[in-house]
């Protein structure tokens, strides 16, 4: 799908709006400081390696299981690591933040009676951490954990039992996420109306995405 045809969709052509929320509704900011400072300096205290090294050893690790269920569970790599993730998500709880637009986008959906999907990767905990510190969760008619479906949002699997079980119309559908992966797979599911984000991280540079438009704001949809 090429960027015009993205930019040419607009909310009246669709009835449900799926979202992405960690660098898509929440600034990924939050998740950046978790995995590559936190995380490896804590780990770099443990094993008395540098922070370079460490933080090296720990992306190295994450790669291995990208695209999985396992790589998205703060359980396993609690585990993996000996450091809990629950306790660092929790210390810097103060930087889960909503980006900008993100209220006014699903508000302007509500009263245009579109239905409204959260499907994350996030694990259930740290969902619900998010969910009760912003009160995001109350905009959606449905929340989805990929934890729950047994498929990440990148494997066809996930798509598929979303679509059975929300009684999605690929074509009627909008879907907007930060992972380029995750694009791909909503696209062969048959999703047309496909957006990415510029900025995930609000500290970090502008992304492009190839293909899928990348929204600079969220005022760009349902004016």
């Amino acid at each position: 799908m090429s960027a015009a045809i993205a930019q040419a969709f607009d909310c009246s052509q669709v009835e449900c709006i799926v979202f992405d929320m960690d660098g898509t509704l929440l600034d990924l900011h939050f998740d950046n400081l978790v995995w590559n400072d936190r995380l490896p300096r804590f780990h770099a205290a443990i094993t008395r390696l540098d922070f370079s090294s460490a933080h090296r050893l720990i992306r190295e690790t994450l790669e291995r299981t990208r695209g999985t269920l396992r790589y998205y569970c703060l359980d396993h790599w609690s585990h993996e690591f000996g450091i809990d993730l629950h306790d660092i998500e929790r210390e810097l709880a103060r930087f889960i933040r909503v980006r900008p637009g993100v209220r006014g986008l699903l508000d302007r959906a509500r009263a245009r009676g579109l239905r409204l999907v959260l499907a994350t990767n996030a694990h259930p905990q740290s969902l619900a951490r998010k969910l009760n510190l912003t009160g995001l969760g109350r905009a959606f008619d449905v929340v989805v954990s990929a934890h729950d479906l047994g498929y990440p949002k990148e494997d066809d699997g996930f798509w598929s039992n979303l679509g059975e079980q929300l009684h999605i119309i690929p074509q009627r559908a909008m879907f907007i996420d930060d992972n380029p992966s995750v694009l791909h797979a909503a696209q062969r599911y048959g999703l047309r109306a496909l957006y990415g984000i510029a900025r995930p991280d609000s500290r970090g540079p502008r992304v492009r995405l190839g293909e899928f438009h990348c929204l600079e704001s969220f005022d760009e949809l349902c004016a």
